[in-house]
């Protein structure tokens, strides 16, 4: 098991053509942690607006009576892959991993597989 700042550090320096990843509860919007981003792309914001995403999709599956869990999310720019997944487990009651992938350098299958590894070593 690893640690929040651990799972970062690894999921920026282990998946190709990640630019940013954080640790967000979306009860409160908060980010529990991020790292890389930048000058122009504050994860901060970028966790509070996804905490949005999260929230609409678990009520319209309520309002449809979908059953089934969220793994993950995925929304795509014209530049960049921007990767929701949501964490299972002990202590991820709340919680989702958010990743910003530059489209160029990525590769979207590679970058859902190894979140998911980072996600199950994840200790909150």
């Amino acid at each position: 098991m690893a640690n929040t700042e651990t799972c970062l550090k690894e999921a920026l320096a282990s998946i190709e053509g990640a630019t940013g990843v954080a640790l967000v509860d979306y009860t409160s919007g908060m980010a529990l942690g991020t790292m890389g981003g930048g000058k122009t792309f504050d994860l901060n914001v970028a966790a509070a607006g996804n905490t949005d995403v999260v929230r609409a999709k678990m009520r319209t599956m309520e309002h449809l009576g979908l059953k089934g869990q969220i793994e993950d999310i995925l929304i795509t720019l014209n530049d960049q892959y921007h990767l929701i997944r949501l964490v299972g487990g002990r202590g991820g009651n709340g919680l989702f991993l958010y990743l910003v992938l530059d489209n160029k350098r990525a590769n979207l299958a590679m970058a859902r597989h190894q979140l998911k590894r980072i996600e199950e070593d994840l200790e909150v």
